[in-house]
């Protein structure tokens, strides 16, 4: 059975004490104020039984949440010592002095367990964006989106390479047969087709190896669609620390932006990592101007043919290759407004400068 969130600790014994502790201008007191949990029993109403002993109110873990983030605590078992001696901590999560604290274990079961399949921060966070929307706080005219390198709980040492997936399935550990099947049952991503990663982590397979950061890790990408210039954060996605994955949830970040509160930016910016081609396309099929500068990736050949060895022929709207065959005008990529070449299969088939000119398998 759902328990209740007691506030002996603001009503019993040495409440006014603490309460005279506190400063009226203290942090936690602010959020407090601003604190909406009313949707979050409802959410969690079918995954408790209506029978049985009192649960540990899932208001007290919401709280607990909210200091471990606030406050950069990251281990469960220190934010529940923390919360057995910090006053300020027991205040806000209603607790008296000398209550008992929850169980780090109940504490991280829950987390993974109901909240997780009742999508409980998904709906707070929302309805903090509503929130902020109703007090006007949501300009709609400006948004920027970014990504922040998140390093993963896994260690660089514990490793797969791309190979060895393939070799003894059965004997990959079991996060790695998870995430597997994961990717296989994943739909393909739009515009482009999805590579298997160089590196695997053991124990986190969904983190991508990385090294923007300075050096070499496993990590995540957080995705962030913020507006201008309140600062408020309008939509998150989480996704490998990967590039491509980046532009991809940036498209995720607008598309779930304007369905769930109707959010359209007239303006919209990124830095470089989201100047391709296809992302700008989408930005401005928006009704968006995209203030992004374009990903120019002519230096990045890696062996390949740079786009000036092909001549071209305006006459006959057709380009030559550096072996001399004819590449003509095979149509427009309406996305992004591309014009596509290509020669015949049996020119490039056996074509001598075939590898620094595709990467297309032969039978293409």
């Amino acid at each position: 059975m759902m328990g209740e969130l007691d506030q002996a600790g603001r009503r019993g014994p040495g409440s006014r004490a603490i309460d005279a502790m506190l400063p009226h201008d203290h942090l936690l007191r602010r959020i407090d104020r601003l604190l909406d949990l009313t949707e979050l029993r409802g959410a969690l109403a079918s995954h408790y039984s209506r029978r049985g002993r009192p649960s540990i109110a899932p208001e007290l873990l919401i709280r607990m949440a909210l200091i471990g983030r606030i406050y950069a605590i990251t281990s469960e078992r220190r934010l529940c010592e923390e919360l057995r001696y910090n006053l300020a901590y027991r205040w806000f999560c209603g607790l008296a002095v000398g209550a008992p604290v929850p169980h780090h274990s109940t504490f991280s079961k829950n987390r993974y367990g109901r909240f997780r399949e009742a999508g409980v921060f998904r709906l707070l966070f929302e309805s903090t964006v509503r929130r902020c929307m109703a007090a006007g706080l949501v300009s709609g005219k400006d948004a920027a989106i970014d990504a922040s390198f998140v390093a993963a709980d896994a260690s660089w040492q514990r490793k797969l390479r791309d190979g060895d997936l393939d070799a003894r399935p059965q004997a990959l550990p079991r996060p790695v047969r998870d995430w597997i099947a994961d990717q296989a049952a994943a739909p393909e991503p739009v515009g482009r087709k999805r590579c298997a990663p160089a590196e695997v982590s053991r124990t986190d397979p969904a983190a991508a190896w990385s090294v923007r950061p300075g050096r070499g890790r496993f990590g995540y990408a957080l995705n962030v669609l913020m507006d201008a210039p309140s600062g408020v954060t309008v939509e998150v996605e989480a996704g490998p620390a990967r590039l491509a994955s980046e532009v991809d949830a940036g498209r995720t970040l607008l598309l779930r932006a304007a369905e769930r509160f109707t959010y359209h930016p007239k303006r919209v910016t990124a830095d470089t990592a989201y100047g391709t081609a296809r992302f700008l396309a989408f930005v401005r099929d928006q009704g968006a101007q995209a203030h992004i500068p374009v990903l120019d990736r002519s230096g990045q050949m890696n062996g390949m043919f740079p786009p000036q060895a092909f001549t071209f022929d305006p006459e006959q709207d057709q380009y030559t290759c550096p072996n001399g065959k004819i590449l003509v005008h095979r149509g427009l990529e309406p996305l992004i407004e591309t014009h596509r070449y290509g020669a015949r299969r049996s020119d490039c088939g056996a074509c001598p400068l075939r590898s620094a000119c595709t990467e297309a398998p032969p039978d293409g």
